[in-house]
């Protein structure tokens, strides 16, 4: 089997399948509970005086 090819079908199935569960746990990650106090604590880090 060529390596393109073996790549290619590896990306068809597992690839998809990684990239998907990866983008399902970025969103839960994002908004589970307590992360806006977090994220709006990062977001005011430009604006704080030293």
């Amino acid at each position: 089997m060529e390596t393109y090819t073996m790549m290619r079908q590896f990306a068809d199935s597992w690839g998809l399948l990684g990239f998907t569960l990866f983008f399902v746990g970025a969103i839960v990650f994002a908004l589970r509970p307590g992360s806006k106090k977090m994220a709006e604590e990062a977001a005011s880090i430009p604006l704080k005086e030293d």
